[in-house]
């Protein structure tokens, strides 16, 4: 680069990459991005919005082997897992069941509350700083619950998180939640508030991301698929191989989501990342719209207002690579709408969509140096929550990278753990 500054590319154009270029911006790195389809899709695009400090809790969590099996025979089932004959998804799934225990679920989750409660406080700096319209709003995040022993149970996970991790949410019963939440059907158990979550339109973060990159610099390019590395004659990565160019840096962040596998051989090492299908459909507001955005909890469905509009999704389903928009598992999530909303879907439709989450067996990301290359770093594998830890993944690869001290520990996400 003519001004002397040392040249990042960041393979993947999500949320995740986005703030891997942000932040490596800010710490005077020549940023370029590269994505195989265009800035700001996959995930990224379609998702419920949450910045969730309340998800603390992995997948890999007591009683999860159980849920996993009644979903590989009901389909009427939030988790669905279609077996396959595929070596490598089964010794997944045996480590993922391997997790199921409440010490490696304590584990793992003190490293995603590092990063849940970092990127909570860097999206109110960013957003504040930069100006990002992207229709932030911090009333919390509704856990609804539809049947009075399932509410009181949840009181017991209420105080494991308040001892374990300082995360607690206010419990709100059925007559309370009726006049907090009209848009809520009367009768329900209650709800339980985590006041400290925010929301905002992922679609509209992107857009405000791809700005902002812009003005600061960053150079984006879309429609390059990585094939690989060309390395130097030290063994550094002296460039990346696309299917247009060759372009070289002196450092390369792989910020490729659930695709991350597909590049094990170029990496020189085992991403362990199952993609976890999720769906969403997004429409016009309904004229009884609710105010929070919410989980409802038996049916394992995410609801969220938006200003001009209104997202009903979730769903986890372990079915490989498979790219079908199905009308079975979008028809899940309008009837658990229906359990619990007063007016669960309004017209018109503008989006039926589905997302590939990278899913890792122990709940944790990749956020390290990969052992080949000197100059090649990941960071992937944030499961349901890129959206959520973005900010301070971007951060902490900047640090990394640039030679400062990493803001939170990055033990936790180390490769090959």
């Amino acid at each position: 680069m003519s001004n002397g500054e040392k040249h990042t590319v960041v393979i993947g154009g999500g949320v995740i990459g986005a703030f891997c270029a942000w932040y490596l911006t800010a710490a005077g790195r020549t940023v370029t991005i590269i994505d195989r389809e265009e800035f700001g899709a996959g995930c990224s695009h379609g998702n419920c919005g949450y910045v969730s400090p309340s998800h603390v809790l992995p997948l890999t969590a007591p009683g999860q082997i159980g849920r996993g099996l009644k979903g590989m025979i009901s389909r009427n089932e939030a988790l669905r897992i279609h077996p396959r004959l595929s070596p490598t998804f089964w010794k997944w799934m045996i480590r993922f069941a391997l997790r199921c225990n409440r010490r490696n679920m304590l584990q793992a989750g003190r490293g995603r509350t590092a990063l849940l409660e970092s990127s909570r406080k860097l999206y109110e700096e960013v957003i504040t700083t930069q100006g990002l319209q992207v229709e932030w709003t911090t009333n919390g995040l509704l856990f609804v619950y539809r049947d009075k022993p399932e509410f009181e149970d949840y009181a017991a996970t209420d105080q494991l998180l308040r001892d374990e991790f300082g995360v607690a949410a206010e419990p709100i019963d059925g007559e309370q939640l009726s006049e907090m939440e009209p848009a809520l059907k009367t009768g329900l158990a209650g709800a339980w508030h985590y006041r400290n979550d925010g929301h905002l339109r992922p679609d509209l973060l992107m857009t405000e991301m791809h700005r902002t990159l812009l003005e600061s610099g960053v150079q984006i390019l879309p429609q390059r698929e990585m094939n690989g590395f060309v390395a130097s004659a030290d063994g550094t990565a002296a460039a990346v191989s696309t299917n247009s160019e060759n372009i070289e840096a002196d450092e390369f962040v792989v910020a490729t989501g659930p695709l991350t596998p597909m590049l094990n051989a170029a990496l020189g090492c085992r991403i362990p990342i199952e993609p976890g299908k999720g769906y969403s459909i997004t429409m016009a507001r309904p004229k009884i719209c609710p105010r929070y955005p919410m989980l409802l909890e038996e049916a394992h469905v995410g609801i969220t207002p938006f200003a001009n509009g209104y997202r009903i999704g979730s769903t986890m389903e372990f079915a490989g690579y498979d790219s079908r928009l199905s009308p079975e598992r979008l028809q899940y999530l309008r009837d658990g709408a229906a359990e619990y909303l007063v007016e669960p879907t309004a017209e018109p439709v503008e989006e039926e969509w589905f997302g590939w989450r990278p899913m890792t067996w122990d709940g944790l990301p990749y956020i390290d140096r990969t052992p080949r290359f000197g100059n090649v770093w990941v960071a992937a594998g944030h499961n349901m929550l890129g959206l959520s830890m973005g900010p301070a993944t971007g951060k902490l690869i900047s640090e990394m990278i640039t030679g400062q001290a990493p803001h939170i520990d990055s033990k936790p996400y180390c490769i090959g753990r």
